[in-house]
This record gives structure tokens, C-alpha cells and sequence, in this order.
């Protein structure tokens, strides 16, 4: 099966070892409290562990370099051994690209272990260590201590008290998406004692961590290890037609994208249930047979009312799928129930979806989650419990089917001008100065608009840039993937731009986590007020007046972060040159 995770990277001084300033003694090096056994569980369970840290001190003459050395010896006595040591010597004025929150050490790590960085996670206890983690496209937990600020925290992708916790969450992720344990190794949920004669569904997830076993679904089997397909038939494991089903919108739909991979390769057919909102990224999945569009009134955001003749007919389509299970895709707030009904009206075999209330007898396999996943891999961790897994050659990042048409001189800066809600979308006049800010430090930028925005878009450009509404969402691909990087709110092109990994400087409200729904992947840098008022209020319309999450992103942030991702300004070019 494809991992989710190859290496841990630590931070140095405050997560290994207690911060002593410009330490240059070992006799004064100390381990943090658990780490020695949490480093020992990571390594058991095949992760390749490094350390990567800002050593300015040698740069300001503060230690010798000898005197560093003996301190990481020490530490690989205490600690290790380690795979890989990262070091910048440089002080913050170098301009390097080693110093965190720059993604060097990072991707220095990444290549030395001979791992991809988007396969790294990083632990530290700064913000810095989080954004360098992002801006390589790694996963990142911050273990906070007293020198952390409230403001890093509340950015921080992951927040783990200590070491051990942070071990356990890692190792937990990994698990999650993992084959089913031995028979031996289930348990069932805590919720389902007592509930009379009604299927025996189980939980995957412990609540809590731990190091409990995972336990899962009684009924699901191995998955498999068949090729992918990118559209047309393949042999599978014997399932047969598999029904997978995500009603929402192009974002959504993006993000199962994985999960639908894992299931097309263990199914001999794979038929994708989905709303008008997402069909034109359904169009665009690797692993799916046949689209079966629509609309689900507990889903849509904007649903009519209950039509008995419309039921009638969506029962009818799904029984002539002949569908021998169905795996249901949701997100938190939403519920897999009244589908089921309908799936189990319409003879379909087994049923696998998450569901917080008691399913009676419409699932077969009930799935419980924790709520702090990345949705590809809450959506991931539901193929799973099923019994799909994705096989080995599957990086299980997002993708879509790419054409030799989409191709590029990464030169282009792309700004996007809105998003489905509007507390997700940067107001007109940020965007606007941030373009004039991107065009005046040399980049060639342009402003694209999606349906219904092109007078925002015209806005945005404003006499810096040109705009263009591209016709389809395989058209914005093709300009996401000649392009340097995105820049755009928590929105569909977001996670269009990380599936043809293009890097996004993600201008994100936090009215929903950022660990759910920011870029999956992909080189990234977060802007935007982390704790703003707004916080897990899940508003579709800002509540606070003047939307101070994203207004009062300065300009300038945005032209450092492009640079950070890798974006190169005509300015820059000559002054190399």
C-alpha cells in the first residue's frame, strides 16, 4: 500500500532538546521530556527520522563549529541516530533559502533521505518550523512550549502537547488510510453496545490517540494493487461495480480524488455519484468509469424541496448500476444516512460511510474518524475501512487527468478573484493592490476569473494585469499547470492548482481548520489573520465587519511568499543576469 509518511524532521533547540541559547557546550544539552521513546516508535514503525534547524549563532560568532558538532553528537547519543542533520549557519539577514521559514533545510532533508518532501513531516515548536514545512510541501505538528506565540498556534496545521502525542497523531494518520489490522486486532465501536440485532459496524479510530490498536470494519478485506486507470476499464479484485459518491462542490470532489483511486484499483468498475457543483471535476478523476449526476437536497447548499418523483428516479438509476457496494464520501457536517436509505432500497449489497449517529441497519461498515484529518485523508481513511487501499506506486496526492496540452514555463503568477462563499474570498480591493504589488516587483500576472465573477476579476486586474475567465475547469488546469504559483483563497482552484502541483499562497479565512482544507501537498505559504473572530464558524458571509482576515494582508507578504514557492520577477531575472 502507498504510505502517507517516509521521515519525521525535527527541530532542534525547543522540541529535541531543551532551548539553551547559543549552546556550544554538550554537557549542557538536555532532552525534552518523552522524546528518546517517541523518537523510538517513530523509528519502529519504519519512519526515517532527521533534524533540521536555524544555528545562527555560528554565523554571529557565538559557538565554533566544533563546538556545534560536539553539541549534535551529543544529541545523537541522547536521541539517535539520526538519518539526517540540516544546518543553516546563517544569520537572518543572509538571504538564504536554508533559513526557516524558508523551505531549504527541509527539502535539503527530503533529498538526502531520498524521499519526496510532500512525504516529510516536521515537528517543531515555532512558527517558523510550520511555514517551512508548508512552503516544501510537507506536513507539519507544532509542539508548542512557553516562548511560543498565541498567533503560531492558531496557524500551526497540527498543535500535539508534547513529543509522545505528536508521535501518536503521525502514527495514527498513517494508520488510518492503512489495510484493515488482523481479525484479532477489532474491536467494536463503544457506540454500537447494546443496540439490539442490527449489523455489527465498527470504528477504525480510537478517540483520543493513544497507542491503542486501530480497529475497523469487520467485513472489509485487503483492497488490492491493480493499476490505476485514468478513465477507462481495468481488472480489478473481484468487487465488481463499486459505487463511490461525493454530492458537493469542485473542491470537494478534488480532494476525494485519492480515495476514489484506492477504491478503483481493488473494483472492476467504478461509477462516481456527484452534484452539478462537482460534476466538472468528477470529469476530471483518474479511476472513474461513470458519472451519475445528481442533486441530493441534504447536501446541496442551496436545495429545493424534497421531490417524491425525483427520489423515485434516483432510486431507480442506482438499482440499474447493479452496484455490489457503495462507499459513501462526506465531510463532518454532513450526513451518509439518507443516501444509504436510498442505496438499500435500491439493492445495493454493502454500504461503507462515516456516521457520527446510529446507522441501525443502513451501513454495514460504520466508520469513525477523528475530526482533525486532512479531508483526502478523511476521505481516504473511509475507502479503507471498505477494504480499498491505495497500492504502492500512489503517492496519494491530488491528481486529475492531465493532457500534453497543459504545459508551461512556469512563469506566470495567477491570481484567482473569488471563492463559492464569500467569507473565504480575499475582497476585491486586497486582491487588487496585491496584483499592482506583483506587477511592480517584475511578475507577470494574471487574474482568472470562475463562473459569475468576471466583473470581480476585471476588478482585481485593475491596469496591472490582464484577467481571463477560462470556459472550463480543465481550461484553468492547463493555466494552473504552466504557472508559477496561485495565489487565491480557500477555494476549488486551490486544490485544482495542488492536483497539477502548481504552489499556492493560500489567503485563507479560518472559518474552517486549515489542516482540513488548505492545498494537500503542494508547496504552500499561509496568509491571513489565523485567529480572526471568524474562527471554525463555518460562515459562508464574514461576520465581522470589513472581513480583517484577509483586508489587512499587506501586499508585501504576498510578494515575499511567491518568492519563497519559487516564483522568479523579470526584475529578479535581470539583476542575476
Amino acid at each position: 500500500m502507498s504510505r502517507l509518511f517516509d521521515a519525521v524532521l525535527f527541530d532542534r533547540d525547543g522540541t529535541l532538546v531543551a532551548d539553551v541559547p547559543y549552546n556550544g557546550d554538550p554537557d549542557k544539552v538536555v532532552p525534552m521530556p518523552g522524546a528518546r521513546a517517541a523518537l523510538d516508535r517513530l523509528r519502529a514503525a519504519g519512519l526515517r527520522l532527521g533534524v533540521v534547524t536555524n544555528q545562527s549563532g555560528l554565523a554571529r560568532g557565538r559557538f565554533t563549529r566544533d563546538q556545534m558538532d560536539a553539541v549534535n553528537r551529543r544529541i545523537d547519543e541522547l536521541l539517535g541516530p539520526f538519518d539526517t542533520w540540516q544546518i543553516c549557519p546563517h544569520d537572518d539577514d543572509a538571504g538564504c533559502a536554508c533559513r526557516k521559514p524558508e523551505p531549504g533545510l527541509v527539502t535539503a532533508a527530503a533529498d538526502a533521505l531520498g524521499v519526496p518532501a510532500h512525504r516529510c513531516v516536521v515537528v517543531g515548536d515555532i512558527g517558523r518550523d510550520m511555514a517551512a514545512a508548508l512552503a516544501a510541501g510537507a506536513a507539519g505538528v507544532l509542539v508548542p512550549t512557553p516562548v511560543t506565540r498565541s498567533t503560531e498556534i492558531a496557524a500551526a496545521p497540527k498543535v500535539a502537547a508534547d513529543l509522545a502525542t505528536a508521535a501518536d497523531r503521525i502514527l495514527r494518520r498513517e494508520q488510518l488510510v492503512g489495510p484493515l489490522p488482523p481479525p484479532a486486532l477489532i474491536a467494536p465501536s463503544r457506540a454500537d453496545e447494546g443496540v439490539g440485532s442490527a449489523p455489527v459496524a465498527f470504528s477504525r479510530a480510537d478517540e483520543g490517540g493513544g497507542s491503542a490498536p486501530v480497529a475497523s470494519s469487520r467485513a472489509a478485506d485487503g483492497g488490492g494493487s491493480a493499476p490505476e486507470r485514468a478513465g477507462g476499464p481495468a481488472h480489478g479484485r473481484g468487487h465488481g461495480t463499486v459505487l463511490v459518491v461525493r454530492s458537493d462542490s469542485a473542491g470537494d470532489v478534488l480532494v476525494t480524488g485519492p480515495a476514489i483511486r484506492a477504491v478503483a484499483a481493488g473494483a472492476d468498475r467504478v461509477v462516481l455519484l456527484c452534484g452539478p457543483r462537482g460534476r466538472a471535476a468528477a470529469e476530471l478523476l483518474p479511476g472513474v468509469d461513470e458519472i451519475v449526476e445528481w442533486r441530493l437536497p441534504w447536501i446541496d447548499p442551496e436545495p429545493g424541496p424534497v421531490d417524491p418523483a425525483d427520489v423515485a428516479a434516483l432510486v431507480g438509476r442506482l438499482r440499474g448500476l447493479h452496484a455490489a457496494e457503495a462507499v459513501v464520501f462526506t465531510s463532518f457536517h454532513q450526513s451518509a444516512l439518507p443516501l444509504a436509505l436510498l442505496l438499500r432500497i435500491a439493492g445495493v449489497g454493502r454500504i461503507t460511510a462515516i456516521s457520527e449517529d446510529y446507522p441501525g441497519s443502513l451501513l454495514d461498515v460504520r466508520h469513525r474518524v477523528p475530526d482533525d484529518l486532512p479531508e483526502p485523508e478523511r476521505a481516504r481513511s473511509v475507502a479503507a475501512a471498505a477494504g480499498f487501499v491505495l497500492p504502492e506506486d500512489d503517492d496519494g496526492r491530488l491528481r486529475i487527468a492531465t493532457g500534453s496540452r497543459w504545459t508551461g514555463d512556469r512563469g506566470q503568477v495567477l491570481v484567482h478573484a473569488g471563492a463559492a462563499a464569500e467569507a473565504r474570498a480575499c475582497p476585491p480591493g486586497t486582491l487588487r493592490r496585491i496584483v499592482a504589488a506583483l506587477a511592480d516587483a517584475g511578475h507577470e500576472v494574471l487574474v482568472t476569473a470562475g463562473p459569475g465573477e468576471r466583473s470581480r476579476a476585471a476588478e482585481v486586474a485593475g491596469s496591472a494585469a490582464a484577467w481571463t475567465a477560462p470556459p472550463s475547469l480543465a481550461d484553468l488546469a492547463g493555466l494552473l499547470a504552466g504557472a508559477a504559483c496561485l495565489v487565491a483563497g480557500n477555494t476549488g482552484p486551490a486544490h485544482l492548482a495542488a492536483a497539477v502541483g502548481t504552489p499556492v499562497v493560500s489567503l485563507f479565512a479560518p472559518t474552517v481548520p486549515y489542516l482540513r482544507w488548505g492545498p494537500y501537498r503542494v508547496p504552500a505559504v499561509r496568509l491571513g489573520s489565523p485567529d480572526a473572530l471568524c474562527r471554525d464558524t463555518r460562515a459562508t458571509v464574514c461576520p465581522v465587519p470589513g472581513h480583517p482576515c484577509l483586508s489587512t494582508i499587506d501586499p508585501a507578504e504576498v510578494v515575499a511568499a511567491v518568492r519563497t514557492l519559487g516564483a522568479r520577477s523579470a526584475i529578479a531575472s535581470e539583476v542575476a543576469a
